[in-house]
């Protein structure tokens, strides 16, 4: 197994700022949806976890991504078929490589659209999930915080 790339550097953000910039694509994402939330319901969720290497290793210098996600129960699912296509269309707009996409009202998940930036390798999903909800996640890839020295395998 080749270790190429195993040291290449790593895109540096704080924590607050991935968190931010998270929940900006979300957000984004909620809007080109028409989707509404409510903020008793619809609270964002933020789940860092430690980066672990294709070999299984971790570092030690406080590497993390971050999984960002939203709900919405509107609209309701007879709408989410053409929120997620809108949502598709603009992410293949923004460069977005689409991994999976499904309009269909009648498969678990149904309406769903799985998208990573080629560049950048963030990952974005929609799907619909239960009766009428609409679920918006956005992940890191591995990111550095600023001022850290970028530990070597």
């Amino acid at each position: 197994m080749s270790d190429e790339g195993v040291n290449d550097p790593l895109p540096r953000m704080s924590r607050e700022k991935a968190e931010k910039w998270a929940k900006h694509w979300t957000d984004s994402m909620v809007s080109i949806a028409h989707a509404h939330l409510d903020p008793k319901t619809a609270r964002p969720t933020a789940d860092f976890t430690n980066c672990i290497g294709s070999n299984k290793e971790e570092a030690d210098d406080g590497r993390f991504t971050l999984s960002h996600s939203r709900a919405a129960g509107e609209p309701h699912r007879a709408q989410h078929a053409q929120a997620v296509t809108d949502i598709e269309k603009t992410l293949k707009g923004k460069g977005f490589d689409i991994q999976s996409f499904e309009v269909d009202l009648d498969t678990e998940p149904a309406n769903v659209v799985d998208a990573k930036h080629p560049k950048d390798q963030q990952f974005v999903s929609v799907g619909s999930v239960d009766k009428d909800l609409l679920v918006f996640i956005v992940s890191t890839p591995c990111l550095l915080p600023p001022g850290v020295e970028q530990q070597k395998f």
